[in-house]
């Protein structure tokens, strides 16, 4: 099993990656599109239709994929208080109820997103042209990345490999 979840470890570090270039990509895409609206209804007295639906689209993307990384990297907030009291095998413990609650949260918004995105399809996006649908996609791939970046810090802890958290140090 140890030896499976560090194979594993590379395959979901470059998951991590790549969702975490696609997030920055699309936070400067966002930036870019935005800049365009306000400079074209501005200066040009026009308007970029699409501009406002695909920013909030691009904008749900690169919040849902970037929370999903920082579960992963341990550099999402968390709120521990109670950490600091406890003793250190209990700690192990307080950990893994947190990711199976982050986990569970992340079925969730799969489950969910899935049925919102089912019940929006034949609805279009105005300026976009799209199905309603691809409103819930953010939902629905930041909750399988949820759920496979919490499954992979449970198992790691089981096996006693580390799993960083909000705050801690990383040894190089």
């Amino acid at each position: 099993m140890r030896d499976f979840l560090i194979a594993a470890d590379r395959f979901t570090s470059r998951l991590g990656t790549v969702a975490l270039w696609m997030a920055g990509t699309g936070l400067v895409l966002m930036t870019v599109i935005v800049f365009a609206q306000v400079f074209v209804r501005y200066i040009l007295n026009s308007s970029l239709y699409w501009a406002e639906p695909g920013s909030v689209l691009i904008m749900g993307w690169f919040i849902f994929l970037g929370a999903a990384v920082g579960i992963r990297e341990g550099t999402h907030l968390s709120f521990d208080v109670l950490l600091m009291i406890l003793p250190k095998w209990l700690q192990g413990w307080m950990h893994t109820i947190s990711d199976i609650a982050i986990g569970a949260f992340g079925i969730g918004m799969t489950a969910y997103g899935w049925s919102l995105a089912a019940k929006a399809s034949s609805n279009v996006i105005p300026g976009l042209g799209l199905s309603r649908a691809f409103d819930f996609a953010p939902i629905i791939g930041g909750g399988i990345l949820l759920v496979i970046f919490t499954v992979e810090r449970i198992l790691r802890r089981i096996v006693g490999l580390q799993t960083l958290r909000f705050g801690d140090l990383v040894e190089e």
